[in-house]
This record gives C-alpha cells, sequence and structure tokens, in this order.
C-alpha cells in the first residue's frame, strides 16, 4: 500500500509532552500523500502514541493498541503502527505480545515513522516546523525540552525518554513565531522539569532568559509556565515571571508530599519548609498567582502522621488547583526497593480527603470572583452557551468558565461571573 491511498488515523495518550510528540509526526505526515481522519473507522492505518508513566496509563495504552489489533484481525485495518514512552520501554514484550502491530518506534522517531509509512526517506526534512496543531488552533503547548535529569524515586520518565535535552532559545522562537503567525494566542511552556531547562546547554542559559525573549513576540497575549520543580525555581524565575506581561499570573508547581521523611525518600530535594519558602517567594512577588500543585499518597511507609502532615499543608498553603495521584509502583525506579505497602482502599482514601479539603478551597476561593469580570479565552462555542478559562485556568485539568451570551472560539471576551461552584465560574458577556 503506498502513500497515495492511506488514511491514517492518530490516536495520542497520555500527556501534553506526548501530544506535541504526535503534533509534530502529524506534521511531517502533511508533506506527503498520506490523508488524516478523525474517523476511526475510515482508517486504513491507525498510530498509537502510548504512555507509559503510570499503570493506569500503561493499562490504557495497551488496551487501545489490543482494540487496534482487532480491527487488524478482522481485516478492517491494515497497518498498525505504535510509539511512544510504552514502546520506548517496552519493545519486546509489545512484539511478543501483540503480534498484529506491524512496526514499533521512540518517542522521537518521527523522520523514521514518517518514512516506514510513506515508503519514501524524508530524512533531510525536519517535521517539527510544519507541525499540525491536535488542539483548538488558539492554544499551543511548547515543549522546551525532553527528557529529565531528576532522580525521583517514584517515577521511571528517565527511564523512558533519557536524561533532559533542552532546545536552544533560537529553536523554541522560531517555533513560538510560526506558532502565533499561524493564530496561536496562548503557548502552554512544557517540559518534564521546566524549572531545570538551559541546565544542560553550552553557557549560562535559563528558564528566566527563555521566558523574557517568549515575552518579545509579538500578538502573543499568553504564556504559561508547566511543571516547576520546586527545588529549582530560582529567584530568577520568580522575577522573570513577575515581570513578564504576557505570562499568565498561574504557575503549575508539582510538590508531590510535605512529609519531609516521605520527601527525602522521594528525593525531591527540599523538605516542607523549602517548599513554603518557594511558596511565599512566589505569592510575594506576584500576589494574586494561581499556584497549581500535584501530590501523591499511598507512598510506601507513608504514615497517618506523614498524612495529616500533608493535609495540614494543603490547608495552609489553600492551592488554587490541586490534582491527587495514588502511588503507583514503577519498575526500574529506587521506590520499587521499597515496600508498597499501603493497601489500595487506605490510598483511595487519603486521595479523597486531600480532594474534599481542596473543594472548600476552591470553592472559596472561586466565591471572590462573584461580581467581578474578568478575561476570558473561549474553548469551545455553543448554541447558548460557550466555554472558556481565565489566566488561572489550563486547558482540560483546571476550572472553566460558562459564558451566556455570544462568543466565539479563540477569542477573549470580558465576562461578568455572577454564579460559581468549586470548579466553575458561570457569567454573561459584558
Amino acid at each position: 500500500m503506498t502513500d497515495k491511498n492511506k488514511k491514517l488515523n492518530m490516536i495520542s495518550l497520555g500527556c501534553a509532552k506526548n501530544l506535541v510528540d504526535s503534533e509534530i509526526l502529524l506534521g511531517g505526515l502533511q508533506k506527503t500523500n498520506v490523508s488524516l481522519t478523525s474517523n476511526i473507522e475510515e482508517a486504513d492505518t491507525i498510530v498509537v502514541n502510548t504512555c507509559g508513566f503510570l499503570d493506569i496509563a500503561r493499562e490504557e495504552s495497551v488496551d487501545t493498541i489490543l482494540q487496534a489489533a482487532e480491527m487488524k484481525k478482522e481485516g478492517a485495518l491494515k497497518e498498525l503502527v505504535v510509539m511512544g514512552c510504552l514502546s520506548e520501554r517496552y519493545p519486546e514484550e509489545l512484539k511478543k505480545e501483540i503480534p498484529e502491530v506491524d512496526r514499533i518506534f521512540g518517542s522521537n522517531d518521527h523522520k523514521q515513522i514518517v518514512s516506514f509509512l510513506t515508503g519514501k526517506d524524508y530524512a533531510k526534512d525536519d517535521p517539527l516546523f510544519f507541525r499540525s496543531l491536535m488542539t483548538p488552533n488558539h492554544y499551543a503547548y511548547l515543549k522546551i525540552a525532553e527528557g529529565c535529569d531528576n532522580a525521583c524515586s517514584f517515577c521511571s520518565i528517565p527511564l523512558m525518554r533519557g536524561l533532559q535535552k533542552s532546545r536552544t532559545i533560537p529553536s523554541i522562537m522560531e517555533e513560538a513565531e510560526k506558532l502565533v503567525a499561524n493564530g496561536t494566542k496562548e503557548l502552554l511552556v512544557i517540559a518534564q522539569d521546566s524549572t531545570s531547562y538551559g541546565y544542560d546547554l553550552p553557557g549560562k542559559v535559563y528558564l528566566s532568559h527563555l521566558l523574557k525573549e517568549l515575552n518579545t513576540i509579538k500578538d502573543i497575549e499568553w504564556i504559561r509556565v508547566h511543571y516547576a520543580h520546586p527545588a529549582h525555581l530560582s529567584q530568577g524565575i520568580i522575577e522573570s515571571l513577575a515581570e513578564s506581561e504576557n505570562i499568565c499570573k498561574y504557575l503549575d508547581m508539582p510538590i508531590q508530599h510535605a512529609s519531609d521523611k516521605v520527601l527525602k525518600s522521594m528525593k525531591r530535594g527540599l523538605g516542607q519548609d523549602g517548599i513554603r519558602n518557594r511558596i511565599e517567594r512566589l505569592r510575594s512577588a506576584i500576589p494574586d498567582i494561581a499556584l497549581r500543585t500535584t501530590l501523591i499518597v499511598g507512598y510506601p511507609g507513608e504514615t497517618e502522621e506523614d498524612f495529616e502532615s500533608l493535609s495540614d499543608f494543603v490547608r495552609e498553603m489553600e492551592f488554587d488547583r490541586l490534582g491527587v495521584f495514588t502511588y503507583s509502583e514503577e519498575e526500574g525506579t529506587t521506590a520499587e526497593a521499597h515496600n508498597d505497602n499501603i493497601p489500595r482502599e487506605v490510598k483511595d482514601y487519603r486521595k479523597n480527603q486531600i480532594l474534599e479539603i481542596q473543594h472548600d478551597i476552591s470553592l472559596e476561593k472561586n466565591e471572590l470572583f462573584v461580581g467581578e469580570t474578568l478575561k476570558v479565552l473561549v474553548d469551545e462555542v455553543g448554541e447558548k452557551v460557550s466555554i472558556g478559562r481565565t489566566e488561572f485556568d489550563s486547558p482540560e485539568i483546571d476550572n472553566i468558565v460558562h459564558i451566556n451570551g455570544k462568543a466565539k472560539k479563540g477569542d477573549f471576551v470580558q465576562v461578568k461571573i455572577s454564579e460559581v461552584n468549586e470548579y466553575e465560574l458561570i457569567g454573561e458577556v459584558s
């Protein structure tokens, strides 16, 4: 089958970093005669970009591949390609267990995948600059580095993605400017650890330098920073966040825990006091910043005292946005040596307890917006109600705004807030 009559469906699983990889591949394919379809029933070729980070994500990836393999057995599908973190880590196991897979590639094998799918050599072309967005056109993820140098005990990402490889500022700026020229109004800066950006580049290059450069781009309205490691959040980065007018008053900073004992076992580099210090410095420099964090409960050896320390810290810090995971043992990590001794029901109970605390905090914070008029970016448009976000919210993971009144997708509108609940604001275009 030549590329002239291939219809390809792309399934992208996992995190935003995976989504960027999928977009780069689709961008590379745009220069070929492969046609893309969002209808899986129409496709004769399926590419699954897998996630291998947690057991639940691995299960979803395997289930998705198996469903596609079943379509191939039935004759509805001619070609099945698998890429991403799971295939990076378990290629031999996938080949053995799911023989219907035609080829297995890693996360960054874009040129090889394009060559395989088309039967032509595209090695001289870099698909990056033909990136095809899978998000709405008005926002896009901007991946500034690949891999991670941190040695967090629970995390398998360095095993799958390798050590950190930062992109140069000129290459990031070239991509960012192209995205903005094509209509992107919000850039979401991502890496495994954005605050370590540039450590591996020659010369003294840091995230603060990159943010100042991104802030010079004309016609960009919002720049949002994700995945800041608190141990690497320097004063220079805090100042660049505060001084750059286009950077959202928002920071996604996973702290993972707040018990000194657990944080030490996790190899996070900071104890509770250090995390508190970073949060206080952020709020001092940017008084109305919205802080998002992520936690892990049920880590091996987490006692009731450790969990109470975490609960008290969540109450004290009053994070604006918060996500919780239950601990999942990852093969090859240093935490694997610990006894995963917290029962499933205890993990789930602790997760729900933290979420209950956060519900109350979120409601109190949202109630402060009643009567206020906020700048909102419109993500979806309905007949009567549209959906958008404030600068304090990232797509798909944070709060949303229900907009009553006429709105256009991708536009910024002023919305007067009349009602709220824990995770939603409701208002009318003013």
